[in-house]
C-alpha cells in the first residue's frame, strides 16, 4: 500500500525546546536528493532514530536497532546489483549427505534453474544449500550465512564469494529469503525447513508477502512432503484452521525439471504486482482478450470488492519503476484477503488462449 507519513513522529519532535524537525529537514537536503520520492521516509526513519535517542532508555535496545539498520543497509546496497534478475530460495536439511538422491537432485535443481538464467539463494551452508549452490555455480548463486558463536563456515561454492551476506540476527536473514524470492523450493528438511515452510505460507496467505511459486520437491517415491500435505488437509483444511483452496499455494513435484516448469510457467505472462492506492495491479507481459476479460468478470467477481477488472496503462504512481512501463495492467479492487483466488486467476492470465493476439 502507498507509504503515508507518521505526522505523529513530527508532532512529538516539535514539541521539544529546539526545532528538531527543521534539522532532520536541513540534514536530508544534505544528504539525499533533492528529487526523491523517499523523501517522507527519510525523513520518518531519522525522526525514529532521534526519537530513541531523546527517550535514551536502553543500550541493548539501541545496540538492536544499529544492528539492523547496518545489516539492511549493507544487504540492500549488496543486492542492489541483482534487482531485477529472478532469483529462487531453496530450503532444506543442512544435514543431507553428498550421497543422498536429494542431494543429488537438488544439485541437478540448481544447475536447472541456472539455465533459467535465475539465481539460487540458500543459507550457504551444507547439505541442500551446497548441492544447489554447487548445481548452479557461484555466479548464479547468493548466500545469506548466519553468524554464531561457534564456527560457521559457508560451503564451497560460496567460500571467498561476494554474493555471500553474512547476517548477525536470524529475523533479518529469513526477511531476505523472501523478500528476494521470486520462488520458492523447499527439499526435506528439520525444524528450520518445516519453519521456512509454514511461515512462507503464512506471509502469502495473509498476503504479507506477494504471491510466488511455492514448490515442494522430493525425490521419486519419497513421502516426506506428501505425509506433511496429508497433515495440513486432514488436521487443518477439514477442520477449517485454512481454507481448502490454501492448499493451492504451493505444488508438490518429484523432479527439477517440474520444479523449474512450475516457476516458468507462473511467470508465462504475470510479471509483477503492486498496489496503486486502493487498486491492486497485476502486470502482464501480454494483453488480454475482450472475451479473456468478460471471463474474468463471471468467474473471479468474488476478487474484486468493486466486482470490476480494467486493463490500464503505466501511471505517474509507477515512475519509481519506469523500467516496467511497457507492460500490460490489469486491475481491480482486490479484497486482500482470498490470496489462494488470486493464485487461480494468476493461471487464468498465464494462459496463452486468453491473450489478445
Amino acid at each position: 500500500m502507498p507509504y503515508e507519513p507518521d505526522d505523529y513522529l513530527s508532532r512529538h519532535l516539535q514539541t521539544s525546546g529546539i526545532d528538531l524537525a527543521s534539522k532532520v529537514d536541513e540534514l536530508l537536503a544534505l544528504s539525499a536528493p533533492g528529487n526523491s520520492p523517499n523523501l517522507p521516509l527519510y525523513r520518518d526513519m531519522l525522526t525514529t532514530v532521534i526519537r530513541m535517542a531523546q527517550a535514551d532508555r536502553n543500550r541493548w535496545d539501541a545496540k538492536i536497532m544499529l544492528q539492523t539498520l547496518r545489516e539492511l543497509e549493507h544487504a540492500f546496497s549488496t543486492l542492489e546489483r541483482f534487482k531485477r534478475r529472478r532469483k529462487v530460495t531453496v530450503f532444506g536439511s543442512a544435514r543431507t549427505p553428498a550421497d543422498h538422491p536429494v542431494y543429488a537432485l537438488a544439485r541437478e535443481l540448481g544447475a536447472t534453474l541456472a539455465h533459467y538464467d535465475l539465481m539460487v539463494i540458500t543459507g550457504a551452508g551444507g547439505g541442500i544449500m551446497a548441492a544447489a549452490h554447487e548445481g548452479a555455480g557461484r555466479e548464479n548463486s547468493l548466500g545469506f550465512n548466519i553468524t554464531l558463536p561457534f564456527e560457521q563456515a559457508a560451503n564451497a561454492t560460496m567460500q571467498g564469494s561476494e554474493n555471500l551476506l553474512s547476517f548477525h540476527f536470524f529475523f533479518l536473514r529469513k526477511l531476505f529469503f523472501v523478500k528476494e524470492a521470486d520462488a520458492l523450493v523447499l527439499c526435506p528438511g528439520g525444524f528450520g525447513t518445516l519453519d521456512e515452510a509454514l511461515e512462507v505460507l503464512t506471509l502469502i496467505q495473509t498476503g504479507k508477502s506477494p504471491l510466488v511459486p511455492v514448490v515442494l520437491l522430493d525425490q521419486p517415491g519419497g513421502t516426506y512432503w506428501e505425509h506433511a500435505i496429508n497433515f495440513l488437509k486432514l488436521e487443518l483444511a477439514d477442520k477449517g484452521y485454512i481454507l481448502p483452496s490454501d492448499l493451492k499455494l504451493v505444488r508438490l513435484v518429484h523432479s527439477a525439471a517440474d520444479a523449474a516448469d512450475e516457476i516458468a510457467q507462473f511467470y508465462r505472462n504475470f510479471h509483477s504486482s503492486r498496489w496503486l492506492k486502493d487498486r491492486f495491479v497485476l502486470r502482464l507481459n501480454h494483453p488480454l482478450s475482450e472475451a479473456a476479460l468478460a471471463q474474468l468478470h463471471e468467474d473471479f467477481v468474488d476478487l474484486s470488492t468493486d466486482g470490476r477488472f480494467s486493463l490500464q496503462p503505466y501511471c505517474e504512481q509507477e515512475r519509481d519503476e519506469p523500467e516496467l512501463c511497457h507492460l500490460q495492467r490489469l486491475a481491480f479492487a482486490f479484497n486482500g484477503r482470498d490470496h489462494s483466488r488470486l493464485r487461480e486467476l494468476l493461471n487464468f492470465v498465464n494462459q496463452p488462449q486468453h491473450w489478445a493476439i
